[in-house]
């Protein structure tokens, strides 16, 4: 997968020399031959999921992922128009043409990639983990046998905090619920998605609060494209390797006061091992 993903690269990069001197040439217009002929490049990302993307006070889209999407942009020679989308209408936008490309917090599943082209590698990962007081210093999964921790009704990770931590796991339907309960103290830890529990961190009221364990039963989260638009598919390719080489994600993580994912740094660790670094 690393060889052909830096294969994606290699053809990333020439596709922008392309592009740069305006001789792209094919049999009908595809999405970065109107990209190039707007000037304008429209990318779909998250308003409400900080730091991912969120709503700065002057109303503007910022975040780790609108900034991936200004690299793209920059890349391009192009302007950068942000779109906000949600869960129920990002993979919808994206196919009936509404953005060019879509970055927001899309766990790469199978029947996903059947809607849009879910690219190689993928750029980013959440999984599991707890929200807690700093004063509970907890600091291995094993801390949480015989403790009450809030879930969410029906999360798969529900089972496993229990079952193989030896948590007791306190039911809500909704994340409010049981953030509500978490601070009025009838459970010791909430478990839950990291990036989401890392968004909340962001918020002067959880300044008191941290996500102290290792993260556990990584997804990962895939950028993507139409389906049929193999020459913009490859180019993503070539960004997404490229972020990764250069340790970019992992920066824009520490520049919105995260710490940085097992995922980034891994996959930082791994394809700068198969890139040689220039000589000066």
């Amino acid at each position: 997968m690393i060889h052909t993903a830096l294969k994606r690269f290699g053809c990333a990069v020439a596709t922008a020399a392309v592009l740069a001197t305006g001789t792209v040439t094919g049999a009908s217009a595809d999405v970065l031959d109107k990209v190039m002929e707007r000037g304008t490049l429209v990318v779909g990302v998250k308003a409400d999921y900080k730091p991912y993307g969120f709503l700065n006070p002057d109303g503007d889209i910022v975040g780790i992922e609108p900034d991936l999407a200004q690299d793209v942009a920059d890349t391009l020679g192009v302007e950068l128009e942000l779109v906000p989308v949600v869960a129920s209408n990002r993979m919808q936008f994206l196919d009936q043409g509404k953005i060019d490309l879509m970055i927001a917090t899309m766990t790469d599943r199978p029947d996903r990639r059947k809607v849009v082209n879910i690219l190689n590698p993928d750029y980013y990962s959440s999984g599991t983990n707890i929200i807690a007081r700093k004063s509970a210093e907890f600091d291995e999964w094993e801390d949480l046998e015989g403790v009450p921790v809030c879930g969410i009704q029906g999360a798969f990770y529900n089972r496993k905090t229990q079952r193989e931590f030896g948590a007791k796991i306190v039911g809500f339907t909704g994340t409010s619920e049981a953030l509500n309960a978490l601070q009025q103290g009838r459970c010791a830890a909430f478990v839950y998605d990291d990036s989401f529990l890392a968004s909340r961190l962001q918020e002067a009221e959880w300044s008191e609060y941290n996500m102290p364990l290792q993260t556990i039963d990584d997804a990962p989260w895939g950028l993507a494209v139409k389906h049929g638009e193999e020459r913009f598919a490859r180019f993503m390719s070539g960004m997404v390797v490229k972020w990764h080489v250069d340790g970019r994600i992992v920066e824009l993580e520490k520049e919105y006061g995260i710490k940085p994912t097992p995922f980034t740094q891994r996959m930082h660790e791994l394809f700068s091992g198969f890139v040689p670094k220039e000589e000066g």
